[in-house]
């Protein structure tokens, strides 16, 4: 497989995201809440941050993502009874239909150059009245890049989309999903939380 600028940022990942303290704690509390006793799956877990914090709430946790060395990473940090690591492409979900209670993808539609194709293997092996959780960082003003998203771009991580909040959500509504809960939670990069369920 081609190695990606994630296999390179995989061994860094965890602590460059710790400039966003915020974001993560409120990320991990909504998460959690919204997975209680549920079978999940997460997809681009990145070194497995989101997954080994809902090893306390969630019934299951299937954590995957497309960066080998990310899963590796996530690997290294310990592995709770109730989570799995797996390589897989957001496209192209090798899971049953009606699998997941709830499926997670945090901060990565916008790095996926078809996002849509992900909302489509999410809507096929999420269960019928199960929930997404998607998160995504967000530009405050269309087309004006702070300094952080400047410097992420000169070390090579780039946004396939830059969507601002109520693009993001026309996206996914366009997409067949209803959000049923919202905030923009400010940081660094900010970000766009939401749960949605199918339309």
């Amino acid at each position: 497989m081609k190695k990606t600028v994630w296999d390179i940022f995989a061994p860094i990942y965890e602590q460059a995201m710790k400039s966003q303290k915020n974001i993560y704690g409120y990320l991990y509390k909504e998460i959690s809440a919204a997975t209680t006793e549920k079978t999940v799956l997460e997809l681009a877990t990145g070194p497995g941050m989101i997954a080994r914090n809902l090893a306390n709430s969630a019934k299951s946790v299937v954590a995957t993502d497309f960066s080998q060395k990310m899963i590796e990473t996530a690997k290294k940090c310990g592995i709770p009874q109730n989570v799995v690591f797996e390589t897989a492409d957001a496209t192209n979900l090798s899971y049953k239909d009606d699998s997941f209670d709830v499926v997670v993808i945090a901060n990565a539609l916008h790095i996926i150059p078809n996002p849509e194709k992900a909302l489509s293997e999410i809507n096929r092996v999420l269960k019928s009245d199960g929930i997404l959780v998607a998160p995504n960082f967000i530009e405050r003003e269309k087309g004006r890049k702070n300094l952080w998203q400047k410097i992420l771009s000169l070390v090579g991580i780039k946004f396939e989309h830059e969507w601002t909040a109520e693009e993001y959500k026309s996206f996914l509504e366009a997409n067949g999903w209803k959000i049923t809960k919202s905030k923009i939670v400010k940081g660094r990069i900010d970000l766009f939380y939401t749960e949605c369920i199918r339309k």
